[in-house]
């Protein structure tokens, strides 16, 4: 999707629904959580990309612990609003995470289905302990039994970008979490 309106398409931000303090707030909470949890015990946060990535990045952060990350990506949207159904690994973790305690950061679980699929690859994987972190959960979308370990923000069935989140690869800079119609 190229922007060829710019002030049509941010017209659609209909409002914010977490702003930057309260996302700041969270992560340092939380940060605070996996510090206590995790100490003295190899970490490994797995970020999937791209919409995890800034979550990832002011978690760790707030991470007072030494601790490790590394990136996988899944596609589900392909350029649309909604999940195709179809998740693809497009890029997968090399190292051997058998000798740590994995946290997975996602940016927002919907139907659960690329979670799921994570979840179980990695699993397979024999890691000390598996867990998942999640920005958003949007509990009420879900298609298959999964729930993440620890949730930042519940929120209602919105399609909202913003913090890493996009609409075609638009709006992942927002420092805060908007609804937009699609």
């Amino acid at each position: 999707m190229v922007i060829t309106d710019v002030l049509e398409f941010q017209g659609r931000i209909k409002r914010t629904l977490i702003t930057e303090e309260e996302i700041k707030g969270k992560l340092k909470e939380y940060g605070e959580l996996l510090s206590r949890e995790y100490e003295g015990k190899p970490l490994l946060l797995v970020s999937i990309l791209k919409g995890a990535f800034i979550f990832l990045g002011d978690l760790s952060r707030n991470i007072t612990i030494p601790h490790e990350i590394a990136f996988m990506a899944a596609k589900s949207y392909f350029e649309g609003t909604s999940s195709s159904g179809d998740v693809k690994i497009t890029l997968d973790i090399a190292q051997d995470i058998s000798d740590y305690n994995v946290v997975i950061v996602e940016d927002i679980i919907d139907t659960g289905r690329t979670l799921k699929v994570i979840h179980e690859m990695l699993k397979g994987r024999k890691p000390l302990s598996l867990k998942v972190i999640t920005l958003l959960d949007k509990p009420e979308r879900r298609v298959v039994d999964f729930k993440p370990d620890y949730t930042l923000f519940t929120i209602p069935d919105h399609f909202v970008i913003g913090y890493g989140l996009d609409c075609g690869e638009y709006f992942r800079n927002l420092p805060y979490i908007a609804e937009y119609e699609s």
